[in-house]
């Protein structure tokens, strides 16, 4: 199927028990609206819709899908459905709450709580030169209790990226978003649809077969979000790095700007062999909590060199 791209349910569409208010987001896999449940409380809902696969025009809730492609988008369907099930199972303060998840339109939607605040990217994005090592500290500690209790539920996030874990409003508090193990799952095996990694992000196992894939991997992930807290961007995409690898260390790229310790776990989870990482989640949480020997202050040629390309922030 050619290059398309999906309406979006209406605002004020009635689905189910639920009001659209507007959309969020859109990708190539779902996309993402705020809504009003039965008791006019915010909640945000996920659509599954790969657009590769299927098309909805202005005017309908019920989308088109040729023939060719329904086992794929049925498959899809079912992967998401479980994974929202899944997901529907975990209650914990760092990762999203699924509250909900039904058929509805011919697809499948996913219901999770609202939450009021920003993501790390753009933490990233306005605060360039004052991310500071204990923020990071503070943020991933947290974070990996979730990611803790997603490993122990035997799910994998397989998308984490600063874009995916929220900060909340009232307190700073991060929160897991955004699972793309459906959406692994789904092109697989599928000509039709492009694999959905996030270059720079995704481990080096994830461009080769999901039978590679483990915790593993997304302790890769979470050390490439760590470096872009640092560097503003993410690291050199691991495929890239498998033929020529041009990243350069954390130890050596911001050494006396932050503690040793931070930047060696950095350097840690981003082994391009699975086997040389931290051997699992609550491993790395351990050194990440640990009080750093020796934390250099940012000061004002810290900040210039940032300003000006030569490392830093």
């Amino acid at each position: 199927m050619n290059q398309q791209s999906n309406v979006a349910l209406p605002d004020g569409y009635q689905l189910l028990n639920y009001r659209i208010d507007k959309q969020l987001s859109r990708g190539g896999f779902s996309l993402v609206y705020r809504a009003y449940d039965e008791h006019n409380k915010f909640v945000a809902i996920k659509e599954y819709l790969p657009a590769a696969l299927a098309l909805r025009r202005e005017g309908y809730a019920v989308h088109s899908i040729s023939e060719d492609s329904q086992a794929v988008f049925r498959f899809g369907m079912r992967c998401f459905f479980e994974e929202g099930r899944a997901l529907a199972s975990i209650v914990h303060p760092n990762v999203v709450r699924v509250v909900n998840f039904f058929r509805a339109n011919e697809t499948v939607y996913m219901v999770m709580r609202y939450e009021r605040g920003r993501t790390l990217q753009k933490q990233i994005q306005s605060h360039k030169e004052s991310i500071r090592e204990s923020f990071i500290r503070s943020v991933f500690g947290h974070l990996l209790n979730g990611l803790r209790e997603v490993h122990t539920h035997k799910l994998l996030h397989l998308d984490i990226k600063p874009a995916n874990i929220y900060l909340r409003a009232a307190d700073g508090s991060p929160v897991l978003l955004d699972f793309g193990a459906a959406r692994q799952t789904l092109t697989r095996d599928s000509p039709k649809l492009n694999p959905m990694y996030t270059p720079g992000f995704a481990p080096p196992e994830q461009y080769q077969g999901l039978e590679l894939l483990g915790p593993w991997s997304d302790i890769y992930s979470v050390g490439a979000s760590i470096y872009s807290c640092l560097a503003g961007a993410a690291p050199q995409p691991a495929d890239a790095r498998l033929i020529e690898d041009k990243q350069d260390s954390a130890r050596k790229r911001w050494q006396g700007e932050y503690s040793d310790e931070l930047l060696e776990i950095i350097d840690w989870c981003l082994n391009l062999d699975p086997q040389k990482r931290p051997p699992s989640v609550y491993a790395l949480q351990k050194v990440l909590i640990e009080e750093p020997k020796k934390v250099p202050k940012r000061n004002f040629l810290t900040n210039l060199r940032g300003k000006i390309g030569l490392g830093g922030q």
